[in-house]
């Protein structure tokens, strides 16, 4: 029979063990909050709302409740979880005069964390604003959210929903800031908010930059009569597999954003059933190919 240890010696044998536990936790990575995010994951998310003048309460909580059902979608869990990594980063950012972070970088890995980030969004408080500043909201995602995704991601997708085109920059201003973001390896794809008799038709005579005033552009076809989906398309849109997806009205959005969401998530790409989804040809899929 071994003798009980005494004395010097348990407390010896406590200081080795402890040692042991703790260069084993070294050596696998110490538990943290954020342990989870260890794990490589399919598709960094960047879900990009437009808050500006022109979204009231209503057309918020549409909005806000298209990006919860979506994901508590079956079709869309599915895509989650049957990737390559079973798991997706998201995160989310509300833009107007500027871009702010209203959901910091999460992991979706199970049904469970799908629907827990559902009901977040579901709670996220009305933050409007006033002018539709996409390019920057695009210089912030370029510069803040994107080197701040924790974890490798396969594939860097930002996801720009809105009802306007930009009203702060002129075109060269916003193709700068596209290009920043695929300079990274991001893909952009645009969910234009079509309302009928409201936005259909843009066109940009003139931008407002707040604090200067009215300007007139200097070149065309900035001053050309277009459609918001083909502005989307021509100043917006950009990168590996980009695509854009119109929904026809606030009430459209969250049927438009189900089937953009698993078109990102699987790395698919637009079928001939999904209504209004256009791709970018091969040769506009990269920055400065506009």
């Amino acid at each position: 029979m071994i003798p009980p240890l005494r004395g010097r010696d348990a407390r010896a044998l406590g200081v080795s063990l402890l040692l042991a536990t703790w260069i084993g936790l070294l050596a696998n990575g110490l538990p943290s909050a954020r342990a989870g995010l260890g794990l490589q994951a399919d598709v960094a998310l960047i879900v990009a709302v437009d808050v500006s003048q022109s979204v009231d309460q209503e057309r918020y909580r549409l909005q806000m409740e298209g990006i919860a059902q979506a994901l508590e979608d079956p079709g869309v869990i599915s895509a989650i979880l049957n990737g390559a990594n079973g798991n997706i980063l998201i995160t989310m950012i509300a833009w107007a005069d500027s871009a702010t972070p209203v959901l910091d970088w999460t992991r979706i890995s199970s049904k469970a964390d799908a629907y827990n980030v559902a009901a977040l969004v579901r709670r996220l408080p009305h933050k409007g604003g006033e002018f539709t500043c996409m390019a920057r909201m695009l210089r912030g995602v370029a510069l803040r959210v994107i080197p701040d995704i924790p974890v490798k991601a396969n594939r860097v997708v930002l996801d720009v929903s809105g009802d306007g085109i930009d009203n702060c920059s002129d075109r060269d201003a916003l193709h700068e800031e596209r290009d920043r973001v695929l300079a990274l390896s991001a893909t952009i794809n645009g969910l234009p908010i079509i309302v009928p008799g409201e936005n259909e038709t843009v066109g940009s005579g003139a931008y407002r930059a707040p604090g200067f005033g009215l300007r007139e552009l200097s070149r065309q076809p900035d001053k050309e009569t277009t459609t918001l989906d083909q502005w989307f398309t021509d100043h917006v849109i950009g990168g590996p597999g980009a695509f854009l997806m119109a929904a026809q009205g606030y009430a459209d959005f969250g049927r438009a954003l189900r089937q953009k969401f698993v078109t990102e998530i699987s790395d698919a790409t637009c079928a001939p059933a999904m209504p209004r989804c256009v791709m970018l040809t091969k040769e506009r899929r990269v920055a400065g190919g506009v």
